[in-house]
């Protein structure tokens, strides 16, 4: 099954160690994930289900583009991480 950890910022929100849900995509995984951790949607997700600015999806060491995140295919062994995204100057 993949595997989704979010940042220690989040762990009020949901599961900072890798954990197991069953899942084929990234979307799938959320809802999942959403099921233990009910306010970890609001937070990732705008209320169209769009991925919110300030978030970044990361599947296999890939940061995925947030318009086509949702739908990011996963292997039984991916791996996602989810992030506050940083900016700055």
């Amino acid at each position: 099954m993949p595997r989704i950890a979010f940042t220690t910022h989040l762990e009020a929100l949901g599961p900072v160690d890798p954990t197991p849900y069953a899942a084929r995509t990234v979307d799938e995984l959320l809802k999942a994930v959403a099921a233990d951790y009910p306010r970890i949607t609001a937070y990732v997700l705008d209320d169209q289900r769009r991925v919110r600015k300030h978030i970044a999806i990361f599947v296999d060491d890939v940061m995925q583009p947030r318009e086509t995140a949702l739908a990011t295919l996963l292997d039984d062994d991916s791996e996602v991480y989810v992030m506050q995204a940083l900016s700055g100057g």
